[in-house]
């Protein structure tokens, strides 16, 4: 498959009379927006803008989505929702570059973060440096949590459709283009690199424990092999209310740092495959069952290592041994990428698990270590879900408006995939 995504530098945005890219800033009808995104499901719905350095707070955060449109097709890069079974990654997309849509509102489970535009707090992640369209809105009466989450999730993503369709007359700024072969043409064309796979982990441990290939909730699905640039162009959805620090955003799917950089090698020093998409999993029987059929497909693929992510922890981190400690019996070599939760003094355990076949890790931070979050001129949200989301405690919301959480409370902070900047180095 080969795919070409179009970046589109958003300098700017601004509310005006017609939603339109000019010199690149992004104007947008507010009214014809909230239109578009109107849910029954949902209430005392608004949009705000907000822009790095800004005095702004956000919390709780649902998602984040980069707005991406195909302009040589009928097909949209979210595959899989509505009335769109159509299979993407190859083709032409236009990519909303420098920009993010972010939904917030009513928390949905306490597992949602923050982020903070300006202050030490904004220092943790990557949405702090985007210029944002904050989708706002509250549940109706009698909602319950998985249709409320629903809601957002649709709203961000129709947010997102609606302001990429302006985008399809518009030159790009940049131009860049992924292509990954057949497997036998791919190993046929580096015979002499040494060939490799990445392992991607998603999120389905249970309710609103949910991550969507091509609109299936991957906790039914057996692991699966898809091609880099499907992952790319909007195959992957999160739908999950999980530690604000490793939730894996729409936003990190669609820019996913580990195929970036496989690409970036492709052909140099290694041959880039493909990817396994794989779940994780509540029971020992499932997990036992994912493990050994991702073990199959990565055998299958005749590949000599592969790179394992994963995203969430503690339970999380038996699927990560699992398969780890199963590909190295098969004589692959893997390297493994995971955040850590090893207290706030840094001296307890840092996974749930653990195995000497794990000896290349690479660390993505310590999510316990506290932070204290100075008190913004604006908040778009709820204050006081800081003492009860993830991270936070009873006492995290101070009366000034100062904030005490751990990392694990903030959006992308000790992101899996390597989307931060935070790590750690072995003794």
């Amino acid at each position: 498959m080969k795919l070409e995504l179009r970046n589109i530098l958003i300098n700017d945005i601004q509310f005006g009379k017609t939603t339109e890219i000019k010199n690149n800033t992004l104007y947008i009808n507010k009214q014809e927006l909230l239109e578009v995104i109107k849910d029954d499901r949902l209430i005392n719905m608004d949009i705000e803008i907000v822009k790095p350095g800004e005095s702004v707070r956000l919390c709780p955060v649902k998602d984040v989505i980069e707005p991406r449109v195909k302009i040589d097709s009928n097909t949209k890069v979210f595959p899989g929702l509505g009335n769109n079974p159509a299979t993407v990654g190859e083709g032409n997309t236009n990519v909303l570059k420098g920009m993010a849509v972010i939904t917030v509102g009513q928390i949905v489970g306490f597992q949602e973060g923050i982020i903070d535009m300006s202050g030490p707090g904004a220092e943790y992640s990557p949405f702090s440096k985007t210029i944002n369209l904050v989708i706002l809105s509250d549940k109706a009466n009698g909602l319950k949590q998985h249709q409320h989450e629903d809601a957002i999730r649709q709203a961000g993503l129709r947010t997102s459709e609606y302001l990429a369709e302006v985008s399809k007359n518009i030159e790009p700024d940049e131009v860049l283009t992924f292509e990954t072969k057949p497997v036998i043409e791919q190993i046929n064309q580096y015979p002499e690199l040494p060939k490799v796979a990445y392992v991607y982990m998603l999120q389905s441990q249970g309710l609103l424990h949910d991550t969507y290939l091509y609109g299936i909730d991957v906790k039914k699905i057996l692991p699966t092999f898809v091609y880099p640039t499907e992952i790319m162009d909007g195959a992957i959805i999160s739908g999950n209310c999980v530690s604000a620090c490793d939730k894996n955003t729409t936003f990190h799917h669609q820019n996913n740092p580990v195929i970036h950089d496989l690409y970036k090698r492709h052909g140099q020093d290694i041959n880039f495959l493909g990817v396994i998409v794989t779940n994780e999993n509540v029971t020992l029987l499932d997990k036992e069952r994912s493990s050994d059929y991702c073990t199959k497909l990565v055998k299958h693929l005749g590949v000599n290592g592969v790179v394992i992510s994963k995203e969430g922890f503690g339970n999380p981190d038996t699927d990560l041994i699992m398969n780890c400690k199963k590909m190295e019996s098969a004589g692959i070599k893997t390297v493994l990428i995971t955040d850590e939760f090893a207290g706030t003094d840094g001296a307890s355990q840092s996974l749930a698990d653990g195995d000497k076949a794990a000896n290349a890790v690479i660390s993505c931070g310590n999510a316990n270590e506290l932070i204290e979050l100075p008190p913004m001129e604006k908040y778009l949200g709820y204050a006081d879900v800081a003492n009860v989301i993830a991270g936070g405690s009873a006492k995290s919301l101070k009366e000034n408006g100062t904030i005490i959480v751990e990392l694990q409370a903030i959006i992308g902070a000790t992101n899996e995939l390597g989307f931060n900047e935070l790590g750690a180095i072995g003794a």
